[in-house]
C-alpha cells in the first residue's frame, strides 16, 4: 500500500539505526504495560524526528523498515466479539488471520485478555491461500478448539484491515512501539469500506519499572493516550445496523485529531 505518506516516513526512518527481530525478541518486557495513542501523519513525523535523536532503533525485515500488514478478523453471526468488547466485558478474544506481505507468512491468531487487563496472543502458521477463511485447514481447526471459546461453526470472515507498520525500540529494549498508518477497512458482511484517512495508530508497549522517553515525547507534541481497537472501529464505521456504543465516540475523537470526517462508502 504505498503512498506518498509512506515516502515520507520511509525518508525519516533511513537514519535510524537497525535492529533485527530476533534482538527484539530476545529481550521480554516482564513487568508490561501497554498503552495506546492516535496522531495524524505530520506529528508523527516530528514524533520519528525525535525517537531518532533519542536513540530509537527502527525493525528491519526482509530489508524493509515499513512493513504492509493485511489481516481478516473472524466472528460469529451476531458479532459476539464486538459486542463482547463494546459492552466492556473484561475476559474476552478476538480471532483472525493475518499476512506479513513482505514475507509472505500468514498466521493464524487468538488474542485472549483477562480480567486483569493482560492480553495473550497465540499462534499458528497457515497457507497464505488460507487467510481470506482458514476453516478449510483441519490442523487450523484443532489450534482453534485448543486456544479458543469460539469453534470453526461459529465464526466466519468479517472484516478486513490493511495498513502499514513501523516498529520502534529504545536503546536500553524497555519499550517497543508499533505505528499503524494508511489503515483500510474492508467489511466482508457488507461489502461497505473505510478508511482513517490520516490518522496513526501506535501502541507502546514498556517496563513499566523503567522511565518511557517516548511518553516525553508524546507529551511535547501533545499525543495523548486513546484506548482504540482497529477490529471495533472498523466495524463501527461499516456495519450500519450496528449498535456502536462509546465506538461512535472514539470515531468522533479520532475525527477531532486529525481534523477531518471519517466516512464509509
Amino acid at each position: 500500500m504505498p503512498d506518498n505518506a509512506s515516502v515520507s516516513f520511509a525518508e525519516a526512518l533511513a537514519s535510524f539505526r537497525p535492529v533485527t527481530l530476533e534482538e527484539m525478541d530476545s529481550v521480554k518486557l516482564m513487568n508490561r504495560v501497554d498503552s495506546k495513542y492516535v496522531t495524524d501523519q505530520a506529528t508523527l513525523l516530528e514524533i520519528l524526528h525525535d525517537a531518532q535523536a533519542s536513540g530509537y532503533r527502527v525493525l528491519v525485515t526482509d530489508g524493509n523498515r515499513i512493513n504492509p500488514y493485511d489481516s481478516m478478523y473472524f466472528d460469529t453471526d451476531d458479532l459476539k466479539m464486538f459486542q463482547d468488547h463494546r459492552n466492556g466485558k473484561l475476559v474476552r478474544q478476538k480471532v483472525r488471520t493475518r499476512t506479513y506481505l513482505s514475507s509472505g507468512l500468514a498466521f493464524l491468531e487468538i488474542k485472549r485478555k483477562n480480567n486483569k487487563g493482560r492480553t495473550n496472543k497465540k499462534r499458528t502458521r497457515i497457507s497464505v491461500d488460507e487467510f481470506s477463511d482458514f476453516r478449510t485447514d483441519s490442523d487450523a481447526n484443532e489450534y482453534l478448539a485448543r486456544h479458543s471459546a469460539f469453534t470453526k461453526d461459529q465464526l466466519s470472515p468479517v472484516l478486513e484491515t490493511q495498513f502499514n507498520r513501523i516498529t520502534l525500540v529504545n536503546p536500553s529494549m524497555t519499550e517497543r512501539l508499533t505505528i499503524d498508518t494508511s489503515l483500510v477497512f474492508k467489511n466482508a458482511r457488507t461489502g461497505i469500506s473505510a478508511t482513517l484517512k490520516n490518522a496513526v495508530i501506535i501502541e507502546l508497549k514498556q517496563d513499566g519499572r523503567a522511565s518511557s522517553r517516548m511518553k516525553e515525547i508524546f507529551m511535547a507534541h501533545r499525543v495523548k493516550p486513546l484506548r482504540v481497537s482497529k477490529y471495533c472501529i472498523a466495524v463501527t464505521l461499516t456495519e450500519p445496523d450496528i449498535r456502536p456504543g462509546r465506538f461512535r465516540l472514539k470515531v468522533r475523537k479520532i475525527e477531532k485529531i486529525i481534523n477531518q470526517n471519517i466516512t464509509a462508502k
